[in-house]
């Protein structure tokens, strides 16, 4: 173990050296947004309160080594003038028992990232999620044994003082089941993480329901306007109204005491929590109890029927009185409950709901009106907004951006460049018009299974923004909207935080595969070498939502898909690869491919051959599993398309072959997902029923979760939801339970088209798709919540059955 410490001093070097005096790296966005970061000093937990939460960090961390370190709060001024972490060795330590190594900080939160770079650099330590492999800490040496810093100390400044942390759907996807044990084991991620402005939407339906009786609104009336507990993140943006609800009022009871612990925590840690404030969107009673009041309904969102019940909600105008009055009250009551408040708030009108005049005054009214509603509650209010609205609607031209983030006071308001790593707005924006803005990387949509990144943007794309002319860039932050993905890019983006100068990729690939496994094992370090250049250098600009055939199957007559005329090799040239894929027709969402299988079918060989003396890693057998999984789903794309070129040629005994192989890999594959807790379905449905009060409450929340990882929204008998598989999952049990009979439907309707001599049925096969995942949104049957078999002899078993060979 000790003979990798040395490589792993000499590179922290690499990493900390530029920080070693104190370099300030601000930006005229920072200037811009002084007053909330003086008050939010000001108004921070006591010293001793914030060193508390930080030792409570470390020991349910590394309870072992409590005694080895001493925390402690110093000023701005003594790190230079900005936040900032020092670790030094005690100089007098002498036996054990004593500390050892001395970690201060401007907050808990500093704290905490120091005990993590520390960890990190000098012990050759890695933290992830749990569902991704968790911590790797058995490489940090006994107590009174840890690697001394040099003598100087080491000193790491933020180059920037925000570091943002979460998506207005992530409430959803990922932390819809959540219970006080997981919220706290994420919030000890986000310390170490150096996150210091989380969202914090957790039991808002509590405080809207207080406010909303004060407007006369009743309880029967919300039942209709708040959505179920698997689609609150959508019901909050407006988007739609009452589906999967309605919401016990013990759930809503629940998730208040839930999000005043939330808040407790942050709070003691020295985060900023970012609340919710007033959008706009109110319940349809108020169309009637306030009948002069400019409250709009809004169109379809996504909806097959139109259904009034769940679509079309209702937007009160923020130019109306009333809209103020109510923005006033909702921040008074969540001060009220909570006590206190961090004074930024999230608010996001337009997010997917364009304005109905595309007027810059009219656009700026609106603006300065919706922040009044929060000035008037809160006189230090600054306003957080998505934007996300910039990236993909066009009616934000230059005028009515410029208009909007124009209509309030210079420095309260802050944009998040929402998808910057891929389509960054600040460079087409001037910087947001002048408007202090967050570098954020959104990199998941829904929480999707897909090994993906762009590290080389995350590496240098936080620190163009700051360096370049006239930045008003104030913060990085992590926009995603599912985690427990992908741990590697989430590793990275976090360190940009504290990172002043570009990142060597290279390099830190080379030293996280020594510290994500705990040793140095060269074969891995080659196979991390080439993910680097494959599946985490996608440069082609395309949102990567997850469409492969099996989590995303198409819904499409076969004749309107094309195939390659040439069989797939995978050891053919990559264009030749790609063009398998990007023949399929527009006609349904094609799989996205953007690097050569073979290779990554490569880097899975080296993993494979790794596995002797990697097996007893949960890191090691997270990425294996999940590297099988990328490799195996590529090529199940592939078999599909020999499906379709079979039934083309009308040959009978070819869709029989491939259509069962293709389903032999499915039920393979669901085997291959059991092997790790972080590829399991039970969880899911298991977290979502233990919220629940009796048995119709387990229904309903069952159902809730089914459905957002299937069909999504509403459908009819022969007309699917619009968002299905969106929030697709590679979950054992799922496959082998849902994914798996619907391609049985779907091939079973190709065979007897041959056998017949007639068209594909594509209705008859819409209308038994259908009524299986209606059918499976229902079921109540239960799936393993942990895992099972063996990872390497399984993803050897894979990788010699369906990947060795080039012939499929």
């Amino acid at each position: 173990m000790d003979s990798h410490f040395p490589a792993i001093i000499s590179l922290s070097l690499i990493f900390v050296l530029f920080n070693a005096s104190f370099a300030h790296s601000s930006t005229i966005g920072v200037g811009y947004i002084s007053r909330i970061l003086e008050i939010q000093d000001r108004e921070r937990a006591p010293p001793a309160v914030q060193v508390a939460a930080a030792r409570a960090v470390l020991r349910r961390l590394l309870p072992s080594h409590t005694s080895s370190f001493h925390f402690e709060i110093v000023s701005k001024e003594q790190c230079g003038g900005d936040p900032c972490f020092m670790i030094k060795n005690n100089p007098s330590f002498s036996s054990h028992g004593d500390p050892e190594i001395l970690i201060m900080g401007v907050t808990g939160v500093e704290i905490s990232a120091g005990l993590h770079w520390y960890l990190k650099y000098w012990c050759g330590s890695h933290i992830s999620w749990d569902k991704t492999g968790g911590a790797q800490l058995f490489s940090v040496p006994r107590a009174g044994l840890l690697p001394r810093v040099q003598d100087a100390g080491i000193v790491v400044q933020r180059p920037i003082p925000w570091n943002y942390y979460q998506n207005a759907v992530s409430s959803s996807y990922s932390f819809a089941w959540w219970d006080w044990k997981r919220w706290e084991k994420e919030i000890d991620w986000m310390a170490l993480q150096g996150i210091n402005l989380p969202l914090a939407f957790t039991g808002q339906e509590a405080i809207w329901q207080k406010v909303f009786q004060k407007f006369n609104v009743s309880k029967t009336d919300l039942d209709n306007f708040f959505g179920g507990p698997a689609f609150l993140a959508w019901s909050r943006m407006g988007n739609l109204h009452g589906w999967g609800g309605p919401l016990p009022q013990s759930w809503l009871d629940q998730q208040l005491i839930l999000q005043k612990k939330i808040l407790a925590r942050m709070y003691e840690l020295g985060m900023t929590p970012v609340l919710p404030a007033f959008s706009g969107n109110v319940p349809a009673a108020l169309t009637y109890i306030f009948p002069s009041a400019k409250i709009t309904r809004l169109g379809n969102w996504f909806s097959v029927k139109s259904d009034p019940k769940v679509c079309c909600t209702y937007l009160l105008d923020a130019t109306d009185p009333l809209f103020v009055e109510i923005g006033k009250a909702f921040i008074n009551e969540q001060l009220k409950e909570y006590g206190r408040t961090g004074h930024i708030y999230n608010c996001d009108t337009f997010d997917e709901n364009t304005p109905p005049v595309d007027v810059p005054e009219y656009i700026s009214s609106l603006g300065a009106a919706i922040f009044r509603g929060m000035q008037t509650g809160d006189d230090d209010a600054v306003w957080l907004m998505q934007g996300w609205l910039f990236s993909y609607d066009p009616f934000w031209r230059p005028l009515q951006t410029k208009a909007l983030l124009q209509s309030v006071p210079l420095g309260r308001l802050v944009v998040l460049d929402l998808f910057a790593e891929v389509k960054p707005i600040w460079i087409t924006s001037e910087q947001f018009y002048g408007v202090p803005y967050i570098w954020c990387m959104l990199h998941n949509f829904a929480g999707n299974s897909e090994m993906y990144g762009i590290l080389d943007s995350v590496a240098s794309g936080p620190v163009d923004a700051r360096k370049s002319e006239n930045s008003t860039m104030v913060g990085v932050g992590m926009s995603m909207e599912g985690i427990e993905q992908n741990p590697v890019v989430y590793d990275l983006m976090s360190e940009m935080a504290f990172q002043h100068n570009k990142v060597d990729v290279k390099l830190w690939i080379h030293l996280y595969s020594k510290r994500r496994y705990g040793q140095s094992v060269p074969l891995i370090q080659d196979a991390w070498n080439i993910l680097y250049n494959t599946v985490y250098n996608c440069t082609d600009g395309a949102y990567d939502k997850n469409r492969d055939v099996i989590v995303a199957f198409p819904d499409v007559d076969p004749s309107f898909i094309s195939v390659p005329h040439e069989r797939y090799n995978h050891q053919r040239k990559s264009l030749s690869r790609r063009a398998a894929i990007e023949q399929i027709t527009d006609s349904f969402d094609k799989p996205h491919l953007w690097y050569s299988t073979s290779e990554v079918i490569h880097a899975l060989e080296l993993f494979i051959a790794s596995g002797d003396e990697l097996s007893e890693s949960n890191t090691y057998r997270y990425d294996l599993v999940d590297l099988t999984r990328q490799a195996v789903a590529k090529y199940a794309n592939q078999l599909f398309l020999k499906v379709i070129e079979a039934y083309r040629l009308n040959d009978i005994h070819g869709v029989a072959c491939h259509t069962q192989k293709f389903l032999d890999l499915v039920e393979d594959m669901d085997t291959l997902l059991g092997c790790h807790e972080g590829f399991l379905l039970g969880p899911w449905l298991e977290s979502a029923q233990k919220l629940a009060q009796d048995e119709e409450q387990k229904k309903q929340f069952e159902w809730n979760a089914r459905t957002q990882i299937t069909m999504w929204f509403d459908n009819t008998e022969e007309e699917a939801s619009l968002l299905h598989d969106y929030g697709n999952k590679y979950w054992s049990g799922l496959l082998r339970d849902y994914y798996g009979p619907r391609a049985a439907i779907y091939f079973k309707f190709l065979l007897e088209s041959l056998e017949k001599s007639h068209d594909f049925q594509l209705k008859d096969w819409r209308r038994e798709w259908i009524k299986l995942t209606n059918d499976w949104q229902r079921s109540r049957k239960a799936f393993p919540v942990e895992s099972t078999g063996n990872a390497l002899n399984i993803s050897r078993w894979l990788y010699n059955k369906y990947l060795q060979s080039s012939d499929t």
